[in-house]
């Protein structure tokens, strides 16, 4: 039942002479008005606010919150998004007041404890990167994809090199090109390798070496990959792409976004990548939506140490023999890209998130995400077949176009109705290169007993008559905006990577 005080507006519950409070007189003497507000700011009457008690307001609020769907209410399968839990420990961790009660402006000396977090937490990611030097800076994922080729731009123009172009697969995150366009690149885009006869096979789906090796010159600056690739596949042959780009004198760029199916098991410095950003909100559990908080540190090759932005945490022996921390400036810095030492309160979360688990925990979470998203996959394969790729990794893409084509149902109609019974849909239309697509990702943190009646709503709905669906949500207190022209195309949209 929907909560009528919740779709209200506040106005519409005001009720004249109402008040939520009443202030003492002011002990402050008078003073004309005149003096304080320009007369072109006086009124003759205060503006119209709503008049509300105390009461009406806290409930309004409170009703209007139950209207929202959130990794704590409802199950999240987003895919390229991880929207996994969020374990309370590390919000009452991240809260101790040793902690929030620091300010940014307080010497080195003062803040070691804290020092000391950031400092070990830069040895965690270098540790699951494989790459050795860490900035915290960036505040999401986009904006460590940005810093990165900043750092690109400079190590190249250090070596007096002029490389223009950075490269990105098709099925690539939008902030890819966006990243490298607003680095001052220009954008090449790869086709992908096709399956033989459009089958859903392990041929389909991947960087083709062959279309590689046709773009990739002197004037090559990164080849930014993400893999796993959005479509929930591990490119088998990135060691082999990173080798084409390092003998063209590049520099291989992965993307952190799906680190989740792969961390404690493989690293991207192994496998050929000389920069990547981390998602400390998707991978490490820190508060995820509403376009923030976030957090996006990069991680880099030494011989990029130099140019990242500062300042980063290092240790230094004391004359005591005492480890001490303290901030640092690399040489050759880009400069800052964001205010002090980055988003600590999303730091810290994954902090506590990774000393929570341990190395053998990281790997765990992987390997069952993974397990999460092979066997929704095959729950869904009778209705919603994926692209590509016998077996995923974290995520898998499906299509609706067979739905689409023989009873006009549309991957939108099934996402809408979802809702209807109580899950947020996954990401669809995205990766642009399967028609209809469906992006699943139900992470570890899902319970079989969640998965199995995901699929069973699913299957219930694809059984409605197509006129419901079409007309979806039903229990929402707005239903489905404009969206779609007279053909039922959806308008597509870039999922947001950061």
């Amino acid at each position: 039942m929907r909560n009528r005080q919740a779709t209200q507006l506040l106005s519409e519950l005001s009720h004249a002479g109402r008040r939520g409070a009443e202030f003492p007189p002011s002990d402050v003497p008078d003073w004309p008005l005149e003096d304080l507000i320009p007369a072109e700011f006086h009124t003759a009457a205060p503006p119209a606010l709503p008049e509300l008690a105390e009461p009406d307001v806290v409930r309004h609020f409170v009703n209007l919150s139950t209207l929202n769907m959130s990794v704590d209410t409802h199950f999240y399968p987003l895919g390229s998004c991880t929207m996994k839990y969020n374990p309370k420990r590390n919000e009452r961790l991240s809260n101790l007041p040793g902690i929030v009660d620091l300010h940014p402006h307080q010497p080195a000396g003062q803040i070691q404890g804290m020092l000391q977090l950031l400092f070990e937490m830069q040895e965690i990611l270098a540790e699951i990167s494989g790459l050795p030097a860490v900035s915290l800076q960036p505040a999401a994922g986009a904006h460590g994809e940005l810093t990165a080729l900043f750092v690109a731009a400079a190590y190249f123009r250090d070596r007096n090199e002029h490389r223009t172009k950075v490269i990105f697969p098709a099925s690539a995150h939008g902030t890819n090109p966006a990243s490298a366009a607003m680095a001052g690149f220009e954008c090449i885009e790869l086709k992908g390798t096709v399956s033989a006869n459009g089958a859903a096979d392990d041929r389909g789906g991947f960087v083709d070496l062959e279309e590689l090796k046709r773009h990739v010159d002197d004037k090559t600056a990164v080849f930014m990959v993400t893999n796993p690739n959005t479509l929930g596949l591990f490119e088998k042959e990135i060691a082999a792409a990173a080798k084409i780009v390092h003998d063209a004198g590049g520099l291989v760029y992965i993307d952190g976004a799906n680190m989740n199916a792969i961390m404690g098991i493989t690293r991207p410095g192994d496998f050929g990548g000389d920069m990547m950003h981390y998602n400390v909100h998707k991978t490490f559990t820190g508060p995820h939506g509403a376009g923030g908080p976030g957090s996006g540190p990069i991680c880099v090759r030494d011989f990029l140490a130099d140019y990242l932005p500062g300042p980063v945490v290092r240790a230094r022996e004391s004359s005591s023999d005492e480890q001490r921390y303290e901030l640092a400036t690399p040489a050759k810095t880009i400069g800052r890209v964001r205010s002090f030492f980055g988003n600590v309160g999303i730091l810290v979360r994954g902090y506590c998130y990774l000393r929570t688990l341990g190395a053998a925990g990281v790997r765990s979470a992987a390997e069952l995400a993974i397990l999460n998203a092979n066997y929704l996959k095959e729950l869904l394969s009778d209705i919603l077949p994926s692209a590509h790729g016998e077996h995923c990794l974290h995520e898998f893409v499906a299509s609706a176009d067979k739905l689409a084509k023989e009873r006009g149902i549309s991957a939108m109609d099934i996402a809408k109705r979802l809702l209807d019974h109580g899950f947020h849909p996954p990401t669809v239309y995205f990766p642009l290169v399967v028609p209809h697509a469906m992006m699943f990702e139900p992470t570890e943190t899902e319970s079989k007993a969640t998965l199995d009646a995901f699929s069973e709503a699913i299957h219930k709905i694809v059984a409605e008559d197509g006129d419901l669906l079409h007309t979806a949500p039903h229990t929402a207190p707005i239903s489905r905006p404009e969206e779609v022209n007279a053909t039922r195309k959806p308008v597509l949209t870039w999922p947001i990577g950061g």
